[in-house]
């Protein structure tokens, strides 16, 4: 799906900031935080940025979670991407944090498990982080 394809499905205007903003995220092969979006978008100022993933994210566009450090980071739900296997808008599927070399790998292949909630309560995401050591750090 391109940019505009999704913004238009989420009912979001149009404008080159949401675009660039999206394009970088859906070129992205892992979760995307504010530094490296800002970074990959030299043009657009962080708090533009920021203004972004917080509307896109309050639409329920984005899968946002945090990164082991703190850090928020985004990624266009997988159902967006063409996924089949998106399970849903929540998008459930686990993340691993790198403690040496600090990256975010996405796991789109796995699913976390679902669970039976107590009467009255609504779930709306899901934030699953592991975290250890990747291969890449592992052989160094």
């Amino acid at each position: 799906m391109t940019a505009e394809a999704i913004l238009e499905r989420y009912g979001i205007k149009e404008t080159p900031n949401r675009i660039l903003v999206v394009r970088a995220l859906l070129a992205a092969e892992r979760p995307l935080g504010l530094i490296e979006l800002e970074r990959e978008l030299q043009t657009v100022e962080r708090s533009s940025i920021f203004r972004v993933l917080t509307l896109l994210s309050g639409k329920g566009m984005l899968h946002e979670m945090e990164d082991g450090r703190g850090v928020a980071r985004y990624e266009i739900c997988a159902s967006d991407k063409g996924d089949s296997h998106a399970a849903g808008d929540l998008d459930l599927h686990p993340h691993f944090f790198c403690e040496r070399c600090g990256e975010v790998y996405c796991f789109d292949e796995l699913r976390i498990p679902t669970f039976d909630l107590p009467d009255g309560f609504s779930l709306s995401s899901v934030n699953y982080m592991m975290k250890g050591i990747c291969p890449s750090c592992a052989d160094s």
